[in-house]
């Protein structure tokens, strides 16, 4: 890891450390941890149904890799709080998962095209109440 005052050297004269076969980003990944009334109803949610893989059980949170350096954890060492927080996963097959959604119990809302926005997308809500988007942008990330 880079020390801070190297970073802001860097960044001070403008040195690109992709230019050394180097990263710019100062993290390594990203998590989202959300908390869960019931684990083995959340792993069925995101493990079984959404496909997403586990990477670590901790006992009281579970640890799921959403892409390739995004991570999502479902904890149950605290109450559920669905309120203010969505959950977004970019797929390009958003009909597939909202017919896959809705054929496993699910109430989705959507897909809809969002002109503002320039996507295209599904809500759902996991077992806890937390909103999930599965999304496609026009123009991707």
């Amino acid at each position: 890891m880079i020390e801070a005052r190297a970073l802001r050297f860097l960044a001070l004269h403008e040195i690109d450390l992709a230019s050394f076969g180097m990263d710019n980003s100062r993290f390594d990944a990203q998590v989202t941890f959300v908390y869960v009334g019931d684990l083995a109803r959340s792993a069925a949610f995101y493990g079984d149904l959404l496909g997403l893989e586990l990477v670590r059980d901790q006992g009281a949170c579970l640890i799921y890799r959403a892409a390739t350096d995004a991570y999502l954890g479902v904890c149950d060492h605290r109450p559920p709080d669905p309120g203010g927080l969505i959950i977004t996963l970019v797929a390009d097959d958003v009909d597939e998962w909202a017919a896959r959604l809705t054929s496993a119990g699910h109430t989705v809302d959507g897909p809809h095209i969002n002109e503002r926005f320039a996507l295209y997308h599904c809500f759902v809500r996991d077992p806890d109440g937390h909103v999930v988007e599965i999304q496609r942008f026009d123009q991707p990330l």
